[in-house]
């Protein structure tokens, strides 16, 4: 594991004991009443160097993920989420996913 992290991704601040994941780390960091609409650019600026666990043998920094995630503006929480979803399957994140065009293909 990397010392370079702000935070160990498997600590009680990190992913607290490896119980969340992914998007629910990202989720984590915002507050849905407070921080919306939101700016892509100035939430990666504060968190992107945040390590984000995505499965038992993967850590990226958050800004890695986000280096997919389109449009710059978040309206809602649930917009993040969606946009947030769909880097997570462009990039290749995701190992599995059970359904979509071709649920065969590993690579989500």
């Amino acid at each position: 594991m990397s010392s370079n992290w702000p935070v160990d991704p498997d600590g009680e601040e990190g992913s607290e004991g490896m119980r969340k994941f992914d998007m629910r780390i990202i989720a984590d960091k915002v507050d849905e009443e407070a921080d919306f609409p939101m700016d892509r650019d100035e939430f990666v600026a504060e968190y992107g160097d945040y390590p984000i666990r995505i499965n038992y043998e993967t850590v990226v920094p958050m800004s890695e993920i986000f280096e997919y995630v389109e449009p710059a503006e978040f309206e809602t929480l649930v917009d993040m989420h969606k946009a947030v979803g769909a880097a997570m399957r462009a990039g290749g994140f995701w190992k599995y996913h059970p359904q979509g065009k071709n649920p065969e293909k590993k690579p989500a």
